[in-house]
C-alpha cells in the first residue's frame, strides 16, 4: 500500500514547487538598467515595453493603445539603451516619452 501513496506524492511534490516558484517572481522596474532590457536579462523586453507603455498612458489618462507605435517605441527603446546600457530603464523611457510625442 505504501509504494503507490509514494509514487503519487512523488508525481505532485514536483507540480506544487513549481507553481509555488513562479508566483515568487517579480521585478523592480525602477532598478532595472538599459542594459538589462536590451539583453533580456530580467524578462523579455517586449513583455517589458508592453507594462512601461501602460504605465506611462496610464499617468497620463490616456486608455488608447496603439499597437504599431508600441512596437516602434520599442523598438527605439532597445536602440538607446544599446547605446546607453548604465542608464535606469525607467530614465531611458523619461528622455525618450518627450521626443517620441
Amino acid at each position: 500500500m505504501k509504494k503507490p501513496v509514494f509514487a503519487l506524492f512523488g508525481l505532485v511534490l514536483p507540480l506544487i514547487a513549481n507553481s509555488t516558484a513562479e508566483a515568487q517572481v517579480t521585478l523592480d522596474v525602477s532598478k532595472i538598467t538599459c542594459w538589462q532590457f536590451a539583453t533580456y536579462k530580467v524578462a523579455n523586453a517586449d513583455k517589458i515595453a508592453i507594462w512601461l507603455n501602460g504605465y506611462f498612458h496610464g499617468k497620463r489618462g490616456d486608455l488608447v493603445v496603439d499597437t504599431q507605435a508600441l512596437a516602434g517605441n520599442t523598438d527605439k527603446l532597445q536602440e538607446y539603451c544599446i547605446k546607453n546600457g548604465d542608464v535606469p530603464l525607467m530614465q531611458a523611457v523619461d528622455t525618450l516619452v518627450g521626443s517620441l510625442n
